[in-house]
Formats: structure tokens, C-alpha cells, sequence
């Protein structure tokens, strides 16, 4: 009969450790979750406050820093159920945004036009702006997928952002074609500003009255010739070399 009562009492403490174990594991699994989507919200809200840091380099639409604000706002939301001690930091961050998206829908602007645009003069700025523009997209995308962008607008957007990126191409492929030519390396320089005319005539036939667009052409065409200009001076003078040369060669002898 003791042993017996032994054999059970070893029986339920056995079920009672295993069953604190898995309890343990479990919420130890819960919190490894919790961190982890913890960690995405944040890394959500850090990329956002990242690109609105600077988007000031370009005209954007209130409809962008709409769906901008309101990522953050729902990273914010979800953020404050999963670290009680973090909650009130973010629920003034949240409100601190709820005002700044009630003021952008009072004042929402038209869609900005493309010609507003600047290519920044620093190189710096300009990769900075690249990056942004990538992760913008990106934004977009995502947001789109979740339902949360009108079709019509996602479409307006990502063209607009598209455009942003062909200009910056362009003014890219511009730079490494002189860069190339002073090199004397006129064929790729003159394939690299070719392909910059091609892109600049199809920006051109969407946008035709863009200053922007009808600068670039302008300086792509003087480059180009330019290119041509220093690479014909180059063979000419190389045709008169070898002439020499050959005159050289040929020339009577001198009798000493």
C-alpha cells in the first residue's frame, strides 16, 4: 500500500515538473515572439522616420506622408500592447502623430508636378536621396499589399517615384560619360550619353514642357558631340603619327 501511494506521489510530481516545464517553455516562446514582433515594429517605425527625415529632397504629395504617418501610427499601436513599459513613451508619439495627420487631411495639397524637382548638387545628398527613394518604394509596395493604398493612388505614386529615379539615371549616366571621355575612352563614353538621350526622348514624350528633361537633352547632345569633336581630333592626330612614321621608314637613306 506505501508503495503504491510512492508509485503515485512519483507519478504526480513527475506530471507536475513536466507540466511546469511546458508552461515555462511556452511562455518563454510567447516572450521570444513577443521580441521578435517587438523588434519588426520597430525597425518598421525606424525605416519610416527615416525616409520622412528626408523628404524634404523632393516635392512630394500629402497623400505619401499620409500613408507614411499612418505606418508608423499602426507600427506605434501595436507596439504599445507588447512593452507595458515602453507604452507611455509611445502613446505620446502616437497622439504627437494623431494631430500631425488630422492637420495634413485639413490640408491636403494636389499632387506635386514632376518639373518641381531638383537634382541635389552634392553627391552625398544625392545617394542619400537614392536610398530614400528605393525604401519609399518599397513602403509603398507593402502598404499597397496590406490594403491600405487606393489602387489609382499607388499607381500615381510609384510612377512618380519612377520618374524621380529615371531623372537621377540620367544625370548618372551623364556624369560617367564625361568622366569617361576624359579618359579617352570614347565609345563607352558615347554609348553611356546615347543611352542617356534615349531615356531623356522617352521621359520627354510624357512630360513634354519639363525644363528639367529639355536641359539634359540640350547638355546630352553637347557632350556627345563634344565626344565625337575630341575622338576625331585623336585619330586625326594618331593618322598624322603613323604617316610620319612611315615617311620615316621610307625616306631615302643619308649616304655619310
Amino acid at each position: 500500500m506505501i508503495f503504491t501511494l510512492v508509485l503515485i506521489l512519483i507519478g504526480a510530481l513527475l506530471l507536475l515538473v513536466i507540466g511546469i516545464n511546458v508552461i515555462q517553455q511556452q511562455k518563454a516562446k510567447a516572450e521570444a515572439e513577443k521580441r521578435t514582433e517587438l523588434a519588426r515594429q520597430r525597425a518598421i517605425i525606424d525605416e519610416t522616420d527615416d525616409v520622412l527625415s528626408h523628404i524634404s529632397l523632393i516635392p512630394n504629395s500629402s497623400h505619401m506622408l499620409l500613408i507614411l504617418y499612418n505606418r508608423i501610427q499602426e507600427a506605434l499601436q501595436i507596439a504599445m500592447h507588447l512593452t507595458p513599459k515602453m507604452h507611455t513613451e509611445y502613446e505620446r508619439r502616437s497622439l504627437d502623430l494623431n494631430q500631425k495627420i488630422q492637420v495634413l487631411k485639413e490640408t491636403m495639397t494636389p499632387f506635386p508636378p514632376i518639373e518641381a524637382f531638383q537634382l541635389p548638387e552634392q553627391d552625398k545628398h544625392v545617394l542619400v536621396l537614392v536610398q530614400m527613394l528605393k525604401k519609399m518604394k518599397a513602403i509603398l509596395r507593402s502598404e499597397h499589399n496590406k490594403g491600405k493604398v487606393d489602387p489609382q493612388l499607388f499607381i500615381q505614386e510609384e510612377s512618380y517615384i519612377d520618374s524621380l529615379q529615371l531623372r537621377i539615371n540620367v544625370d548618372s549616366m551623364l556624369s560617367r560619360g564625361r568622366a569617361a571621355s576624359y579618359i579617352k575612352q570614347y565609345g563607352s563614353a558615347k554609348q553611356m550619353i546615347t543611352k542617356a538621350l534615349s531615356t531623356l526622348h522617352t521621359i520627354k514624350a510624357q512630360t513634354p514642357n519639363d525644363p528639367f528633361i529639355t536641359q539634359k537633352v540640350d547638355e546630352a547632345k553637347s557632350i556627345l558631340n563634344e565626344i565625337m569633336g575630341e575622338q576625331k581630333s585623336t585619330q586625326t592626330v594618331k593618322s598624322r603619327r603613323d604617316n610620319d612614321d612611315i615617311d620615316v621608314l621610307f625616306q631615302p637613306k643619308k649616304k655619310w
